[in-house]
Formats: C-alpha cells, structure tokens, sequence
C-alpha cells in the first residue's frame, strides 16, 4: 500500500524516519483553524509554554473556565489576578492580557494571517512580549497548517531528531537548524514525526 506523497519525499530525503514511519504510519494532517478561533490558539501556547502536556492542559482548562468565552475582551474583563488563581504564573497571565490588548489594538490581526508568509506571522506575534518563536511555531504548525516549520527550540524535536539519527547525545538547537536543511518543504512533517518518535520510545 502506498503512503502519502509528502511522506514518501520525507523518506527519501532521509531514510532515519523510516523506523517511526512504519510504527505510526500516516501521521493526521493539519487543518486551518477558523478565523474565530486563532486568538484562542495562541492564548492557549501561553499556557503550554515550558510546560508538560498533561499539567499545561490542566491550567488552561482553568483559564477557560474563568473566561467563559475565550475572547480579548473577556481576557481584559478578567484580568492578570483573575488568570493566575487557575495557576499560571504572573509572567503569563500577564502575557494573555498583553495579548488581548495588542488583538483588540489591531496591533496583532490573526484574520490576515493566512494570506501573509510565516516571517511576517512570527514578527506579528512575537511582538508581543512573552510571546517568543516557539509560540509563533506552534501557531503556524497546528493553526495555519504550513508545511515548512521548523521548531528547532524544541526539547522534543530535538530528542526525537536525535533518536532517530543515532546521536551520542541530543542535538543543540542550533545544529539542529541546519541539520534539516535537505527536508526544505517538509520540515513541519519531520518536527510531528521527531515527537511521535519520542512517544514511540516512551512507551516501549
């Protein structure tokens, strides 16, 4: 049976996914995210940054519950204090209100977003302070849908790249930026399948 095109391409690039391919298969493909919905998607990277799954899903799901509705204005309503009883700390309640203000202000416009490049994007949102590159990534990755996204800061990409590639120890995120260069186009491919390759060790 015949995989997808992208995967295929993956493959021949570098033959080290081989191994996770064929373990998870088909990873799911990412779809765009409704208008509506993209402030809420970065409102939620701010719970999850530097956090774990599991504990990142807990305090967010507070937060959500102390807006109501997932809105600027409902974040401005509420409030820095209001957000750190769900267990943030101040530096990211203070990050949600700031993020609310600059959607509101216009200074942040999600509704363009599909229309501008990734650069443009990462600019827009890390303009925001507390709001960094791994933020914008993600937002790209799983809101936008792009292809070619590579979260070289990321703890988990860089351990399953490492796993994958037989590394002596995990890559730096600074080799890791080149280290992909030959997967041009598919990088946001190759970050899913560096997580799920941790996965897949995790639960051997």
């Amino acid at each position: 049976m015949r995989t997808r095109p992208d995967i295929e391409d993956l493959l021949e690039r570098d033959a080290a996914f081989r191994v996770v391919v064929a373990d998870r298969g088909p990873l799911p493909r990412s779809r765009t995210t409704p208008v509506k919905e993209r402030f809420a998607f970065l409102l939620r990277t701010v719970s999850y940054q530097l956090l774990a799954g599991a504990a990142a899903n807990t305090i967010h799901t507070r937060v959500v519950e102390r807006l109501g509705e997932v809105t600027p204005e409902r974040v401005l309503a509420v409030g820095a204090p209001t957000l750190r009883e769900a267990g943030l700390s101040t530096t990211k309640a203070e990050t949600m209100v700031r993020l609310a203000e600059a959607a509101l202000s216009g200074r942040l416009r999600p509704e363009t977003h599909g229309r501008r490049s990734d650069a443009e994007v990462v600019t827009e949102i890390t303009a925001v302070k507390g709001l960094g590159p791994w933020s914008a990534q993600m937002y790209l990755m799983n809101c936008l849908a792009r292809a070619d996204v590579w979260p070289a800061g990321d703890y988990g990409v860089r351990v399953g790249w490492s796993l994958l590639h037989d590394l002596p120890e995990t890559i730096s995120e600074r080799d890791l930026r080149r280290s992909a260069d030959h997967l041009t186009g598919l990088r946001t491919l190759a970050a899913r399948y560096c997580w799920a390759e941790v996965d897949r060790r995790r639960e051997r």
